[in-house]
């Protein structure tokens, strides 16, 4: 039957009409928990990470950037879970080492330079700045949420590593390399 459409079943729920969603765990809080602004920001940036993915055509990169995108989904399960028994996926130092790595081997492959440089000559390097800066703003998010309930110490490295790899990952693919002219007057060109 060519042309229908398969109907899987609603996602809309009603349940968050008056300002509640759910927990991993099932536990009801407000939308605006900042436990809730912590996944939801690292949600934002796999979407970001998502999207540098159609400007790449390194497919070791693409692929590097994929297993981030589901190792997100780890964090957010932890993130997302209020009571630390029903937790059942965590990050590793395994994990964090493979980050590490990610950032040496895209450093090198970016090659020298000094100081700041302009963000953004290429549309994989511009979309993978934003989401270096929204990582960073996750990883705000979480720090803030570590200081109401425990959060387990390697979500937080792995967050803290994630926005030199994305970094690393943005350098790599910028067009050229525009070193900040600190001192530049603005003109105006119309």
């Amino acid at each position: 039957m060519s042309g229908e459409k398969k109907v899987y079943g609603a996602i809309y729920t009603k349940g968050g009409d008056k300002g509640q969603t759910s927990l991993y765990d099932g536990v009801r809080v407000g939308k605006d928990d900042v436990r809730v602004d912590a996944y939801g920001t690292v949600d934002e940036m796999g979407a970001y990470l998502g999207f540098s993915r159609s400007f790449i055509e390194d497919e070791d990169l693409k692929q590097e950037i994929l297993d981030i995108q589901n190792k997100l989904f780890v964090v957010n399960h932890n993130l997302a879970t209020s009571d630390p028994e029903k937790i059942t996926r965590h990050i590793t130092e395994e994990d964090i080492t493979v980050l590490e790595k990610l950032v040496d081997k895209y450093m090198e492959k970016a090659g020298d330079f000094e100081g700041f440089i302009i963000n953004g000559t290429s549309p994989a390097s511009g979309v993978l700045h934003i989401a270096r800066t929204v990582c960073r703003r996750a990883e705000r998010r979480i720090i803030a949420l570590s200081r109401e309930v425990e959060i387990d110490p390697l979500v937080i490295k792995f967050i803290n590593r994630l926005s030199d790899v994305i970094y690393s990952f943005a350098k790599y693919s910028e067009s050229q390399i525009i070193d900040v002219e600190w001192d530049k007057k603005l003109e105006f060109r119309g």
